[in-house]
């Protein structure tokens, strides 16, 4: 088959008979990348592809693959699908690596293989060390080249197989380098074979952009059954581990897990992790549940709003919308008279939690509201609720899940909305409010 060159950009995959400057659908610069493609199809056989009623489409029962590990099981969808293809992506440096390793120790009766394209044998063996895995019969191969990597899993018939990553793996057919969207979606492709063709479940390490998504060709996720997203600052000992396409479960759940000097190791409890511990009430902080699929967790407000000392006031946030909280603030301004318009406000969320559910509107008024008059909260008072631009408090997902995981943490009362009447939690206290006015009086007195 003849081949001819394209320019493929290298960040949605565009092709173009020209090299541009400029790709035409994604707006990057310098992005197309010379490629070589195969300029005809292979013949297929059409003969068999004759359509079946989906009632006569044979049942095959999918019994999971259960790791031990109940943060990623959760995350997984109650464990992992034979044959089934994992793309797991996330920072340099967050643990994508170490969960996989501890992954292979994990399931060590089925026979796992850890391939790596970026590490020699001595420096997983150190890693496994680390780990306490070094005597666990986990078998490894320091291998680039996709067809070694095909016959080695042929020959060896594992049970498990780690790709340590996909883009660093190159096919001889082709003769780009090692992570061009060619290279990347041929070596997927011929693995994503396997797996279907043998039943074996294979994991492929993704890197990520410098905006945090999956790097290579956008039709990687496609072709995939399970995209999860190891997600952390390096700053703070905890990771979240979640799912954002799961062709087996749901993709709203997550899994934390705590980095530790012998690796990672599940959180269970993980609202107490998000929650610092203090002697007494300070000003500006306010503790909201949020829901993450079918878990809840606390999570602690922290606010600190101080006369602004230039002509325009500063709004920083660490782990929340900034746009969402000046849509607070002017709610606040207009609906409770407040002046924010002369100060800086400065918000953070404990733990390196990055919050998106708006049933924390009310508890991010009323740390604003604290900070704002030197106030504290009370310490055993919860507050839940989505923040109209009417001032009123909408009901969120969840609430019953939400007051229970209260109730397990000592919480004695909770703020909700007039909506949420109705509700019980043995021990909290369940007062509804019917809007922001009402529940700033209540809780900052």
């Amino acid at each position: 088959m003849k081949s001819r060159s394209v320019f493929v950009c290298q960040e949605c995959g565009y092709r173009s008979v020209k090299w541009l400057g400029k790709c035409p659908s994604c707006g990057a610069w310098g992005a197309l990348v010379e490629e070589y493609v195969q300029s005809e199809c292979p013949q297929t056989n059409a003969s068999n592809a004759s359509p079946v009623l989906l009632t006569d489409v044979p049942v095959q029962p999918r019994h999971r693959i259960e790791s031990g590990i109940e943060e990623f099981d959760r995350v997984m969808g109650g464990g992992i699908v034979p044959g089934s293809v994992t793309v797991v992506g996330g920072d340099p440096g967050v643990g994508k690596s170490t969960l996989m390793l501890s992954l292979c120790g994990a399931l060590r009766d089925r026979k796992p293989l850890y391939i790596t394209g970026e590490e020699s044998l001595d420096q997983i063996r150190f890693r496994a060390e680390r780990l306490e895995l070094a005597r666990r019969e986990i078998a490894v191969l320091s291998e680039q080249c996709l067809e070694n990597i095909l016959a080695a899993i042929e020959n060896y018939s594992p049970g498990l197989v780690i790709v340590d990553s996909i883009q660093t793996l190159y096919a001889r057919d082709m003769e780009t380098l090692p992570g061009s969207i060619g290279q990347v979606r041929y070596c997927a492709g011929q693995l994503v074979q396997v797996a279907k063709r043998s039943g074996i479940p294979i994991f492929l390490i993704g890197h990520v952009t410098k905006e945090g998504a999956l790097a290579g060709p956008k039709v990687l996720e496609h072709m995939v059954d399970v995209v999860i997203q190891f997600e952390g600052e390096g700053n703070y000992a905890y990771r979240l581990l979640r799912a954002t396409k799961n062709r087996y479960g749901s993709t709203n759940e997550i899994g934390v897990f705590e980095m530790r000097s012998k690796g990672l190791v599940a959180v269970p409890n993980s609202s107490a992790v998000f929650l610092t511990q203090r002697t007494q009430p300070e000003p500006g902080t306010a503790i909201s549940a949020l829901l993450e699929g079918s878990r809840a967790l606390l999570v602690e407000i922290q606010t600190l709003v101080v006369p602004s000392g230039y002509g325009i006031a500063q709004r920083i946030t660490t782990g929340y919308d900034a746009k969402r909280l000046q849509m607070l603030l002017a709610v606040l301004e207009r609906r409770l008279h407040l002046d924010f318009a002369h100060t800086d406000v400065f918000l953070n969320v404990a733990g390196g939690l990055v919050v998106r559910d708006p049933g924390v509107d009310l508890a991010v008024c009323a740390a604003l509201v604290s900070s704002l008059r030197g106030t504290p909260l009370s310490s055993d008072v919860i507050t839940i609720g989505e923040v109209s631009l009417t001032g009123e408090l909408h009901i969120v997902t969840g609430m019953d899940v939400r007051l229970n995981e209260a109730e397990k943490l000592g919480f004695r009362l909770a703020i909700v909305p007039t909506s949420s009447q109705g509700l019980y939690a043995k021990g909290v206290e369940i007062t509804p409010v019917p809007n922001l006015s009402t529940a700033i009086e209540m809780l900052v007195k």
